[in-house]
């Protein structure tokens, strides 16, 4: 592994980082998590335009840069470290993916090129609070079902040669304002139980939307609602059958489709973690070298300075397994969920630092850094825990192969 940047991945993080200045400060921030959609429709247009970053890890046949994963990672770097509210999560990294390896020829060539230029947001429904289940990164996702009978989710029937799907969906990533949903459903009643994932358009008859109140207001999320409402199937028609009775097999591409996800999205998701970790620890060291009690800064106390160079050892170990990460998911390894594990420990140390260190004002709602607390806080109950990330990830290795069980 080259640990060095190449040319155009230095381009990439010094442009985003500019544009992020001088177009996502602490006002500008604000203003945008407020608003209605929960991000600046504008700043959007920007990276779109001038950067190409929905579009960053997509092929060039369909309208995108044809970069890897790595250098989707390392913007994500630098869009944590303003904790930027976009689209990006939920369009690029979660659904986009999916599209590319499950849909149709013209599934692709109909979106794909949409969701590269964000002309076209995107969000991933999967109901109840099962992200992290159904991606396969806190257990196996063999056991994840969309719902069924009693159970809620969303459940999908044939009516006329068309699907429609009934149900609702709390916890969605900028589910309020996409305009393209991808909903995980429940198909085939008890006796052949599948999980299929369907294409339903933000604006359709029968959907209902809310935002919802977040601990983390930098990751809007919202609640989606479906009423008969028309839906396609993502993939080939004739694959999901009402006749098929193959139930050892019923649901196996979905599955492992979102497994192999699971790991890329971990892996961007430790790079973006590392990049809020980093930022509120400078930040911290700022302040505490302004901020003067007894007639000195409080920084030049020796125990300050032991507790930030602690939380600096922590951040740089995080970044590093964040960028092998990166680089070994890129190559086809699963690295992800452990650098995740690392990556949002680090956030949480580096954040609870800074509120401590910032003294009286730094848990208040008026400060920027309680915002990089409640990521850490936030990221952990979407994606996590952390103990449960490496639990899976010993699991992944064959640490307890020989029939140990984890404590």
């Amino acid at each position: 592994m080259d640990t060095r940047l190449t040319a155009e991945q230095d381009e990439i993080r010094r442009t985003l980082r500019e544009l992020l200045h001088k177009r996502c400060g602490p006002p500008e921030l604000r203003t945008a998590v407020d608003s209605p959609a929960g991000h600046d429709p504008l700043l959007w247009s920007a990276l779109a335009d001038q950067l190409g970053l929905p579009g960053l890890a997509l092929p060039e046949r369909y309208g995108g840069v044809g970069c890897s994963l790595t250098e989707l990672a390392l913007a994500c770097e630098e869009t944590g470290r303003a904790l930027a509210p976009s689209p990006l999560l939920a369009t690029s990294v979660l659904t986009a993916p999916l599209i590319l390896a499950l849909g149709t020829q013209a599934q692709r060539a109909e979106l794909l090129p949409r969701l590269a230029t964000g002309t076209l947001t995107a969000a991933l429904a999967v109901p109840g609070p099962a992200l992290a289940t159904a991606l396969a990164l806190t257990c196996g996702n063999s056991g994840f079902a969309a719902g069924g009978g009693r159970a809620g989710g969303v459940q999908a029937r044939r009516a006329d040669g068309d699907w429609l799907l009934y149900g609702q969906v709390d916890q969605v990533l900028d589910g309020h304002s996409a305009g393209l949903l991808l909903v995980a459903a429940h198909t085939g009643g008890f006796a052949r139980s599948r999980t299929r994932l369907f294409l339903v358009a933000g604006d359709a008859p029968g959907v209902v939307r809310t935002r919802q109140t977040a601990l983390d207001t930098t990751r809007p999320q919202g609640r989606v609602q479906l009423r008969d409402v028309h839906a396609e199937l993502l993939g080939e028609k004739d694959a999901d059958a009402d006749v098929d009775t193959d139930t050892d097999t019923r649901d196996t591409a979905v599955l492992s489709a979102l497994a192999a996800l699971g790991d890329r999205v971990a892996a961007v998701l430790a790079c973006e973690a590392v990049g809020a970790a980093d930022r509120v620890l400078e930040r911290t060291v700022e302040y505490v070298g302004r901020r003067e009690q007894f007639g000195r800064p409080v920084g030049s106390f020796q125990a300050v300075k032991h507790r930030l160079a602690d939380a600096y050892v922590t951040v740089q170990a995080a970044r590093s397994a964040a960028y092998y990460a990166a680089w070994a998911t890129a190559q086809g390894e699963k690295a992800g969920g452990l650098a995740l594990a690392q990556a949002l420990e680090a956030l949480r140390c580096a954040a609870a630092e800074g509120v401590q260190l910032h003294g009286g004002i730094g848990f208040t709602w008026e400060h920027d850094v309680q915002l990089y607390f409640k990521r850490a806080a936030g990221d952990e109950l979407l994606f996590g825990p952390v103990h449960r990330l490496r639990d899976r990830a010993a699991e992944v290795a064959g640490l307890f192969a020989g029939g140990g069980a984890a404590l």
